[in-house]
């Protein structure tokens, strides 16, 4: 029999030995994972002898990973803003990045508009419709994408973090006028694909061979997506309102320019925490 920690510290080792740059933090999601534990429940019981069945499940998860998988595919859950998230091949992973809408989101409504009607669009597994609406109480949330794989993995986090009495889910695709159905909002936020595509095959396998390509395909130049979401949508602000978009390094300037030609009052940006300019907010 062995213990957890003996099972832990081949995994981490392997890891290591493959190149992961976070091979202590991997290997503890995967062992918490693969015995039905939180990670602080692992690290309470590391000491403690396991069963084959957890060590088998581990060694499964280890070759899956040094295969190329990410672990929020191996584990099926990922956290996106203090809240759990479940995630599947049918949408990309939520990162730390992103979490500079949300930031951008509250710094616009709280105090202001703490019942706003916001539009999540490219919403693919909801992380962001999740962490808004768990952070602003008040608000009511359209989801949408073009997915109805996508669309169903947002429902269930919707309903996992108890917000399906505020949230509709919605296909339709964003590269084209709106339903006629959908009334006015508050905000826009939207995390669409923005990849040129003669980058895409230059991505890290990671991310090349197990995320979504439809939802990181922004088009010859990347700004597909901008360009149609500000062409049609927003028509759907109202006077005031406010649109969020996440961009890629370097076209935050290109995007901004785009918001102010076409109406916007004013426009600005938001870093990350790697001092990128990842959001930009245009206001009518």
């Amino acid at each position: 029999m062995k213990t957890y920690n003996d099972i832990y510290l081949s995994l981490r080792n392997a890891l290591r030995l493959s190149g992961i740059e976070s091979f202590n933090l991997e290997a503890r999601i995967l062992m918490a994972c693969a015995a039905g534990k939180t990670v602080t429940q692992l690290l309470q019981d590391i000491n403690y002898y396991t069963t084959p069945a957890v060590e088998e499940k581990v060694e499964e998860y280890k070759k899956r990973r040094l295969a190329g998988e990410p672990v929020a595919y191996i584990t099926g859950m990922w956290e996106f803003y203090g809240l759990p998230i479940k995630v599947t091949p049918d949408v990309l992973i939520p990162r730390m990045d992103t979490e500079v809408l949300i930031d951008a989101a509250k710094e616009l409504l709280i105090g202001r508009n703490m019942n706003a009607r916001v539009l999540d669009l490219c919403c693919g597994s909801g992380c962001i419709t999740c962490a808004i609406g768990h952070e602003l109480p008040g608000t009511k949330l359209v989801a949408v994408d073009i997915s109805a794989m996508a669309l169903e993995v947002c429902r269930e986090n919707v309903c996992m973090n108890r917000l399906n009495t505020r949230v509709i889910c919605l296909q339709t695709d964003v590269l084209s006028s709106p339903p006629a159905s959908l009334s006015m909002f508050d905000l826009i936020v939207a995390n669409p694909p923005y990849i040129c595509s003669s980058e895409i095959p230059t991505l890290d396998t990671s991310v090349r061979d197990f995320e979504p390509v439809w939802a990181l395909d922004g088009g010859d130049d990347g700004y597909k997506f901008y360009k149609s979401i500000i062409k049609y949508w927003k028509t759907l602000l109202r006077p005031g309102g406010s649109i969020i978009f996440e961009v890629g390094e370097g076209q935050a300037e290109t995007v901004k320019d785009m918001l102010l030609s076409a109406g916007f009052r004013t426009a600005y940006t938001r870093k990350d925490t790697l001092d990128v300019d990842r959001a930009v907010i245009g206001t009518m």
